[in-house]
């Protein structure tokens, strides 16, 4: 048997102060969504970790290939006051840096392998006051429904639901397999997309196998419903395919070497 990290006590008084203590259970699970009870996994050996530089296979869209962000990807926001131009994020050194607002995919995809390869924007040593969801926080959107966290938990912790490569509010990883930060961190990930009925009732829900860093944590994990925060939402009937989104949550998070075959 693995053992578990327990959460410490000065960690559990900030989750407290974030407020998470009213929220529901999550379905067939004895944890509230962001339960702050909830054991943190277990780290997984730094020898066995390490960023998957595959380059993309035959048949492969490169969604960035450390060139033009703007070619498979648009803004996901509408112009607003405090936003009038909403825009696809800059690149600097080969690297897609998160900023202003979220992006999505031009094309749309259903079941599909997803390779990323992504790193915190300063991490823990350069910003400590940087915590939980603080840290570098971002998500990869499957259907622009379903979230694949990012977030730096090299040396900072949050709500196990909640942490790095967790399906956000609803599973979190079998391992800890951050590398430190400001290292380049790698996901590939086999997403499956639900189905549903002619009477929009789910037929089956989406899946995820996720492997970070060459050690596997997630493993065919189902999706209760779509993401969200501190809420359980149910499936509703949407398109089969959709775009892909990733997320600007006030970090300048870096990605790479993004590409995907569909199944």
């Amino acid at each position: 048997m693995r053992s578990l990290l327990i959460l410490p006590l000065a960690a559990a008084s900030l989750f407290a102060a974030e407020g998470y203590s009213d929220t529901p259970v999550i379905p067939g699970q004895k944890w509230k969504v962001h339960d702050i009870e909830r054991p943190q996994p277990p780290r997984a050996s730094r020898e066995q970790l390490k960023c998957d530089t595959t380059p993309p296979p035959a048949g492969a869209v490169v969604l960035f290939g450390g060139k033009d962000a703007a070619a498979e990807w648009e803004p996901d926001a509408a112009p607003t006051k405090k936003m009038p131009n909403p825009s696809v994020w800059d690149v600097q050194d080969g690297a897609m840096v998160a900023r202003g607002n979220s992006i999505r995919t031009k094309r749309s995809f259903g079941s599909v392998r997803l390779h990323a390869e992504w790193r915190s924007a300063k991490g823990y040593d350069a910003d400590p006051k940087k915590k939980s969801q603080g840290n570098s926080n971002s998500g990869i959107f499957f259907q622009k429904t379903y979230e694949l966290q990012v977030l730096d938990c090299w040396k900072t912790e949050t709500y196990a639901d909640g942490m790095t490569a967790a399906v956000y509010g609803q599973q979190p990883p079998l391992f800890n397999a951050c590398l430190p930060s400001r290292d380049w961190n790698s996901y590939d990930i086999d997403f499956t997309a639900p189905r549903f009925k002619a009477d929009g009732s789910l037929e089956s829900p989406a899946r995820i196998t996720v492997v970070m860093n060459g050690v596997k944590v997630q493993d065919g994990t189902e999706y209760i419903g779509p993401s969200t925060h501190r809420k359980v939402l149910p499936y509703k009937a949407h398109a089969d395919r959709l775009p892909l989104g990733l997320q600007w949550h006030g970090d300048p998070v870096e990605f790479r070497n993004v590409w995907v075959l569909e199944k």
